[in-house]
C-alpha cells in the first residue's frame, strides 16, 4: 500500500500539524494519502531511509511514490494543489523563490507550539482513520 500512496510525514504532537492532517483527510477525496508522524517508527524509518536532517525539516514532509520527497513550503502548496479546484491557484506560490517560501515557513514552524500549542503525545487516530495511518 505505501508504493502506491503518498505519505505525509508531519510532527505527531504539533496541534497545527495534527490540524492540517484532518484538514488533508476531509480533502483527500481520492484516498492518495497516507500519514505518520515524525516520531513514529515507521516516521523515523522513513525519514532515515531518504538521508532527511530532521533538525532542520522537523514539521512536514511529502513521499511521492518514485519521486523521493519535498519538504517544507514545496510539500504544503503540492499537497494543496492535489485538492483540485481553487487549491489549484496556490501554485502561483511556486513563482515565489523557495528560499523566500521557506523562510515564512520556518517562521510559522518555529513559533507553531507557542501559537497552537502541543500535544504530550503523538494523536492517535480514531478507528475509522486509522487505516489512513502508517
Amino acid at each position: 500500500m505505501i508504493q502506491d500512496n503518498k505519505i505525509i510525514l508531519f510532527d505527531g504532537v504539533c496541534n497545527l500539524c495534527n490540524s492540517s492532517v484532518q484538514y488533508v483527510i476531509k480533502r483527500d477525496k481520492g484516498n492518495v494519502y497516507r500519514f505518520a508522524a515524525l516520531q513514529s517508527e515507521i516516521g523515523k524509518k522513513l525519514v532515515e531511509e531518504r538521508g532527511i536532517d530532521t533538525s532542520q525539516i522537523d514539521s512536514i514532509i511529502l513521499i511521492e511514490p518514485g519521486v523521493a520527497y519535498y519538504t517544507k513550503s514545496t510539500a504544503a502548496l503540492k499537497i494543496a494543489q492535489s485538492f483540485g479546484g481553487v487549491w489549484q491557484l496556490a501554485s502561483v506560490f511556486e513563482w515565489i523563490p523557495e528560499k523566500i517560501r521557506n523562510w515564512v515557513y520556518d517562521y510559522i514552524a518555529k513559533n507553531r507550539y507557542k501559537w497552537y500549542g502541543r500535544k504530550d503525545a503523538c494523536m492517535i487516530p480514531t478507528p475509522e482513520l486509522k487505516s489512513k495511518f502508517l
